[in-house]
């Protein structure tokens, strides 16, 4: 077995391979660029080498240094993880050039499936079936549109060397046709350096349903059950599962046989996913091949009992498999959550931030976090803005369930934006409950999985006092006489009894409380409402009892910042002082940032008239575009930004005077 390898990888991938290499008594090399130099992946190697600056492309994509630094370490072969190189062909073959174990598939079964188009033929030959379309290499327009109307509305763009969602784009008709193949190639061309793409008819109501396959060196072939990664937000995916809910016996030895053909249809070796469309009426489609180990491959691990990153180095260093296919067992149900740092409430924008308050579920046999960062990091704009999967497993899909639901609410935090609350909707929603999946999952139950607060605004506003108060407290400096009211600060008065005024600032309003402080207990009053308040606060933890109703949550303050966690809710409000000063970030008719990012086309120029909607400006950040369109007619009065610029979310793009439309 290798003695060293190194890992050409960051974040949670690059933990989680170390924390197996370390099990097997493997010593691990991490690289790091500028960004991750206090990174946990960093700490958790054994050693670690500066790789360049923050950008992938002068780092983490850099072969040249990745092989060099893996030579100088005495490194005996490469985990690539997933992303960034490890289907880079070119990548594999350097590392064999260079005498370095690539731990992953031959170049030529990357090469064969990582056009999309290739890889639809050589699967027709094998006799996998797949999704009517055009495949082809001639990517003139005229062409393209022709084989749309063939192909039929709706249709599906995707990018021949691509993957992630990137370079997507469905198309509801042939008046869109043109528009969306351009921003699909641009977006392509951006993520992947190749614009390519093909045709398939967009099936309106399948399920994503992926095979896990592994290969070894002698020609053994397995499949390890199936997963069914259907929830999607822009053709991503949030949520997995596994095993697929609702499948046939007979359905899934008929697509684990197909997998298996796929990848020994290409010589493969090593772990590998084949993805299928599974339609209503049972049938099923190859869409992809993954020639790596995928993001979602814990809930196939948690199912199986198997640890496939310790099959990926038996079989890299040529051992056989370690199970037949007769010998494969699975247990119970596991669920995976991706934890994002983005804004499901404005279409999942990427956030960035830092992670000012951290607090995770603990792992046990049931529940498991695989992630990259600890308290204090920052997500940037630099990386793909995961921040941890969160997995549980029970011993059927009801408990895995009501157990994820549970883990959720246990997972806590403050400082950015995530997307905790939308899974926690997601998961507890009852058409999650009862497997009515489907690929457009979330716009199907657009209503349920972006709900109300579960906290009355009262209630959390007197939580929220509750909270500041205790905290003020806690910090009260300690005095010779313990019982003096002078110490305290809570607005004493000699001889009168004093309500002191608390602002609480939620979103652009305003609430003026006035709270009596009277032993361990106060009185709130909101509004003409008065409200009994017992609490007490325990680190983050608030007790609390309210008008005889006892309520717990946690919370972090910071800087005056107060997040308040309640069964996967979230409150957010700020002390408010007036000097700081409400001012507006953009004035009538301005169209700010929405996110951090580049400027990459500006569709506008100073004294066009404009109409609603219209696009004006097309930011990119995490390889995903945006598109920043017009709030009302008018006429453009002045750009800020050029393409190519980075700029910082909330900076003003363009400004339109809305006087001028006519």
């Amino acid at each position: 077995m290798f003695n060293k390898i190194l890992i050409a990888n960051r974040g949670e991938i690059a933990c989680r391979i170390i924390q197996t290499a370390r099990r097997m008594g493997i010593r691990c090399v991490a690289v790091y660029s500028d960004a991750d130099a206090n990174a946990r992946h960093v700490a958790m190697a054994d050693e670690a080498f500066h790789i360049g600056p923050a950008a992938s492309s002068e780092s983490y994509l850099r072969s040249d240094k990745i092989i060099e630094i893996a030579r100088q370490s005495g490194a005996q072969a490469i985990h690539p993880g997933y992303g960034f190189l490890s289907e880079n062909t070119d990548f594999a073959e350097a590392c064999e050039a260079n005498g370095l174990v690539f731990i992953g598939p031959p170049s030529s079964a990357i090469a064969a499936m990582g056009s999309k188009s290739a890889a639809k033929a050589i699967m027709e030959k094998a006799g996998v079936p797949l999704v009517p379309g055009y495949h082809g290499a001639d990517q003139s327009p005229d062409l393209l549109r022709s084989e749309a109307e063939t192909c039929g509305f709706p249709l599906l763009l995707k990018a021949v060397a691509g993957g992630g969602g990137k370079g997507m784009r469905v198309v509801e008709s042939m008046a869109e046709f043109d528009e969306a193949l351009a921003a699909a190639q641009r977006e392509a061309r951006n993520a992947f350096g190749n614009p390519d793409m093909l045709i398939e008819r967009y099936l309106t109501q399948p399920r994503h349903v992926e095979i896990q396959v592994f290969c070894d060196q002698q020609g053994n072939g397995i499949y390890l059950a199936e997963r069914d990664c259907s929830v999607q937000r822009r053709h991503q995916k949030v949520l997995e599962e596994a095993p697929a809910p609702g499948l046939s016996d007979d359905t899934r030895k008929a697509m684990g046989e197909a997998a298996v053909r796929a990848a020994q249809a290409i010589h493969y070796v090593g772990a590998g996913t084949v993805e299928f469309l599974y339609d209503v009426d049972g049938s099923f489609f190859f869409m992809e091949m993954n020639t790596r180990l995928q993001v979602e491959h814990p809930v196939t691990e948690m199912v199986t009992g198997q640890d496939l990153v310790e099959w990926q180095l038996k079989v890299a260093w040529g051992e056989a498999l370690p199970l037949r296919q007769d010998q494969v067992r699975t247990r119970g149900h596991a669920v995976e959550a991706r934890i994002y740092a983005e804004d499901p409430d404005q279409d999942f924008l990427p956030a960035t931030g830092t992670l000012r308050y951290l607090s995770t579920p603990d792992e046990s046999a049931h529940v498991r976090v695989d992630t990259g960062v600890t308290e204090g990091d920052e997500i940037s704009i630099h990386y793909d803005p995961m921040i941890a999967k969160l997995i549980v497993w029970d011993d059927s899909r009801e408990q895995a369930v009501n157990r994820m639901v549970q883990a959720l609410e246990q997972y806590r935090i403050a400082g950015l934006k995530t997307n905790i609350r939308f899974l926690h909707a997601t998961v507890d929603s009852q058409p999650f409950r009862e497997a009515d999946l489907t690929t457009d999952f979330i716009n199907r139950h657009d209503a349920l999985l972006f709900p109300k607060s579960r906290l009355d605004l009262d209630k959390a506003l007197v939580l929220a006092a509750g909270f500041v108060l205790e905290q003020r407290k806690s910090i009260e400096p300690v005095t010779a006489d313990p019982w003096s009211p002078y110490g305290r600060r809570n607005s004493w008065r000699m001889n009168s009894e004093y309500a002191q005024p608390l602002a609480l600032q939620v979103g652009d309003d305003i609430h003026e409380l006035k709270i009596l402080e009277r032993d361990d207990r106060y009185q709130v009053f909101v509004g003409d409402s008065v409200y009994h308040l017992n609490a007490r606060l325990d680190e983050d933890y608030l007790q609390a009892v309210i008008n005889g109703h006892r309520i717990s949550v946690h919370g972090n303050l910071h800087d005056d910042e107060l997040v308040l966690f309640y069964e996967g809710d979230t409150f957010k409000c700020t002390v408010y002082r007036e000097t700081y000063g409400a001012e507006e970030l953009a004035g009538e008719g301005s169209l700010a940032a929405p996110m951090n990012g580049a400027v990459v086309a500006i569709q506008a120029k100073v004294g066009d008239q404009v109409s609603t909607g219209q696009t004006l400006v097309i930011m990119e950040a995490m390889k995903m575009e945006h598109a920043i369109k017009a709030p009302a007619d008018g006429v453009v009065s002045d750009i800020f930004f050029a393409e190519g610029d980075q700029v910082s979310e909330g900076a003003e793009l363009i400004a339109i005077d809305t006087g001028e439309a006519e």
